[in-house]
């Protein structure tokens, strides 16, 4: 008769994986009244935000910097539906 030890062994390290993989999915935090984990936006004053308004317009066409704040607009946008 053959040992399944081996069989038993490789089921029980899936499943330490896949449980280990899912628990890194987990989107409710800690903290009571929060739904999930929702980074803070900064406050920005309006002398700020029109300065900054004016100077992508100083970049080269395609730039990437104008990319990434294309980006972090959306990011900011989604920070604040958490706290909604």
């Amino acid at each position: 008769m053959m040992s399944n030890a081996r069989c038993w062994k490789q089921q029980l390290a899936v499943l330490a994986i896949t449980t280990s993989l899912l628990s890194g999915c987990v989107t409710v935090g800690s903290d009571a009244g929060r739904l999930g984990a929702c980074p803070p936006v900064v406050e920005y004053s309006r002398e700020f935000q029109a300065r900054a308004a004016k100077e992508p317009a100083l970049l080269p066409e395609g730039s990437a910097i104008a990319e990434m704040l294309s980006d972090y607009a959306v990011m900011r946008d989604q920070a604040r539906g958490c706290f909604r």
